[in-house]
């Protein structure tokens, strides 16, 4: 591994979500998917991080690790407890979070759904719904008036197509279902409801004499390759498992474009409905059927998944071919319970990006900190800095050491990558 400096106008910040740190809320579909016993360690996100009262804390962790960008999300379920009555206590907490990162020199990427509802739009059928479109704008529209003077960048959904895909096509995540039908048309609701937000966000800003507006959805993207190339069972599965999963939801989401699975919508017109690209990137599928896979002997994680490098730069020019736009990683991480590898998975993936020639500008670390992570619940640690639950200590880890240390320098040194990079991979 060779020593490497940032393109221009290349910066790293951190990524995380509301539900999977800041703690104390009952009134979401995840809290509720807990308590129904689907959490593989049995936790929940009640206690998470405890950050919804100890942001301070971690604010200013960020400040002495020199992180300048940090993507985060607010929670619908406590600035809408009930259909359409919003909790004024909730969003000037938000603000005042979000006014101390601003004078911290902190710029906040705004995340305004990831995977969670309140338990009233789960019940209602959320997204399944035809009336989530109008919901869902009304509570935009609360939060960009209420922080938008703070906040000129926005995604408007974090990866639809694994919220869609785990919950109403596998069944393994709330509502529980296993249906084409419904996965159509959630995933069909989710972009009409990105362009609708997309329109929206920028129609108020521009009220408060905002002119510098950025919004965009965040993709879940991997690289899809057949087990065996000569099997054409494989490369079939491998085509429709790539354009049912990302591609037409990609097309939809930028440019209004509908072909399966997306239905049509009134709010999916043809235009431009991103102002950059937004790519969580984490692994690739080797495809032989329809349940998805790993191909034999390659590096993993902790998780078992693929640690492949290359496909960070494979899946942003992919949107790159779609439509030109500056690209944002907006998240990419690994789970590493032991830190031993953190550092070298990091390096290896922002090297390949350096070589990319692609206009990459933004670089979201997932995660800041451990979190509550989905169906792994407290068991998968994906962050710079450690959390101990117990006694919700935090503690920076070798890997966040080596994250501050390339803000400070503007890349890899090979001092850097001899201190940090040395761990191997399962």
């Amino acid at each position: 591994m060779d020593a490497f400096r940032f393109p221009k106008d290349f910066e790293l910040g951190v990524a995380s979500a509301a539900t999977q740190i800041e703690g104390g809320d009952t009134n979401n579909s995840w809290y509720d998917w807990a308590c129904a016993g689907h959490i593989k360690d049995h936790t929940n996100p009640f206690n998470a991080n405890d950050h919804y009262n100890r942001w301070r804390e971690d604010l200013e962790l960020m400040v002495q690790m020199g992180i300048r960008h940090n993507r985060f999300g607010v929670e619908w379920s406590r600035i809408e407890p009930e259909e359409g009555q919003f909790d004024d206590e909730a969003l000037s907490h938000y603000r005042q979070e979000i006014q101390a990162m601003v004078d911290a020199g902190i710029r906040p990427l705004l995340t305004l759904h990831h995977f969670t509802n309140p338990r009233w739009f789960e019940q209602m059928g959320a997204f399944e719904n035809p009336r989530c479109v109008e919901l869902y704008l009304r509570f935009t529209e609360k939060i960009v008036r209420s922080v938008g003077d703070l906040v000129s960048e926005y995604i408007t959904i974090n990866e639809p197509n694994v919220y869609t895909m785990n919950g109403y096509f596998g069944g393994g995540w709330p509502p529980g279902k296993n249906s084409l039908g419904a996965y159509r048309t959630v995933l069909t609701h989710m972009a009409a409801c990105h362009i609708a937000g997309y329109e929206m966000i920028h129609r108020v800003r521009r009220e408060m004499g905002c002119n510098d507006t950025r919004v965009s959805f965040a993709n879940h993207l991997r690289v899809f390759q057949p087990l065996n190339a000569a099997n054409p069972v494989h490369r079939v599965s491998c085509w429709f498992a790539e354009r049912a999963f990302q591609e037409a939801l990609s097309r939809a989401m930028c440019l209004g474009e509908v072909s399966f699975p997306m239905k049509h919508h009134p709010a999916i017109q043809k235009g431009k409905w991103c102002d950059f690209h937004a790519v969580n990137y984490y692994s690739r599928s080797t495809v032989s059927g329809l349940a998805d896979g790993i191909a034999p002997g390659v590096p993993t994680n902790d998780l078992g998944w693929e640690i492949y490098p290359q496909g960070i730069a494979e899946t942003c020019r992919m949107l790159h071919d779609i439509t030109p736009l500056p690209i944002y990683i907006t998240e990419n991480g690994t789970c590493d319970n032991t830190d031993d590898f953190r550092s070298r998975y990091i390096c290896e993936h922002l090297k390949v990006l350096a070589d990319s020639g692609l206009p990459v500008r933004r670089y979201y670390h997932w995660c800041f900190c451990d979190n509550f992570e989905w169906l792994e619940g407290e068991s998968a640690r994906f962050g710079l800095v450690h959390i101990d639950y117990q006694t919700q200590q935090r503690t920076v880890k070798r890997s966040g050491e080596f994250y501050a240390a390339m803000i400070r320098e503007g890349g890899v040194t090979q001092e850097m990558i001899n201190t940090y990079c040395c761990g191997d991979y399962r």
